[in-house]
């Protein structure tokens, strides 16, 4: 019985020492993620900016209908998108790479729609909105990814297909009532009411305006998509081995304590609750007999 227990203890020294091992290879490992000397936060400078312009572009395709006569025929759809690509990327090189970055702006017959640069000297930031054509996003979006090194990146495409027919809808409803209101003009009545026709008028006029700046978004001449594109300055931590052992061993000790004692607490309760129960029924056993 005695090697039996042993035997137990054995296996259970072995199995506490690999997994403290298990935990600080996993922390050395991770270590060698952290590059940089901060973080930068999970809050995207583009998503507090109000007034920018939105990019629209579009595309035809092709699909197969049937009639009510079972005919099959061709048609075509133009379908209206938006296309918006995030890069936020780190860089201990910052004017080199910021130069980059506008050459490739260039490259590929893009405008940037809005720019914002701050910051001293070793903790710089550039932001920039790009408008870039759709047949040359894919390949603006590879080059810039390559710039510096890319803490996130995403790339979003919504359909705005039924946006643009909806606005049209409302623009041909709104040029009908304006035309129902000039022909009542040409009609006599009181100047009460004249005047509440030219009110009526004018404000649809102004709604016609607005809606003539939405749809403008969607002309063929304005198709663009967007890259947000974030460069932001950092120096690379430059970390020995040794350091990183240190860091890994003390994080490794101060868990693993923490899970044994929280294991002892477990069991320490677990046996308690079993303590009790057996009293119980002791007692039930007393009380019977």
């Amino acid at each position: 019985m005695a090697s039996t227990f042993r035997q137990r203890l054995k296996k259970l020294i072995l199995f506490l020492i690999l997994g403290f091992v298990a935990l600080f290879l996993f922390r050395l490992a991770y270590g060698y993620t952290l590059t940089f000397s901060d973080n930068l936060g999970s809050s995207s400078f583009f998503d507090n900016i109000n007034g920018l312009r939105r990019n629209y572009a579009s595309k035809e395709y092709a699909y197969e209908s049937k009639s009510n006569s079972s005919s099959q025929g061709a048609m075509t759809m133009d379908q209206k998108y938006e296309k918006v690509a995030q890069i936020t990327t780190k860089s201990s090189q910052f004017d080199p790479d910021e130069k980059q970055a506008r050459q490739r702006v260039e490259q590929h017959k893009a405008l940037i729609q809005f720019e914002q640069k701050s910051g001293n000297t070793g903790n710089r930031q550039l932001n920039m909105v790009i408008g870039v054509p759709p047949e040359n996003f894919d390949s603006l979006y590879q080059q810039l990814i390559r710039i510096g090194k890319v803490k996130a990146k995403q790339i979003t495409k919504n359909d705005k297909t039924n946006e643009y027919k909806e606005l049209n809808a409302r623009k041909i409803s709104l040029e009908q009532t304006r035309s129902s209101l000039i022909d009542l003009k040409a009609k006599s009545g009181k100047i009460e009411e004249y005047m509440q026709l030219e009110n009526r008028i004018l404000d649809i006029e102004q709604q016609l305006q607005a809606l003539g700046v939405s749809l403008g978004d969607f002309d063929d001449e304005n198709e663009f998509c967007t890259v947000h594109f974030s460069l932001r300055e950092g120096k690379e931590r430059k970390i020995g081995f040794l350091q990183r052992v240190k860091v890994a061993l003390e994080w490794t000790v101060g868990l693993y304590l923490q899970i044994m004692a929280l294991l002892f607490c477990l069991s320490a309760f677990a046996y308690f609750v079993l303590l009790i129960l057996e009293k119980i029924k002791g007692f039930d056993r007393f009380f019977k007999e």
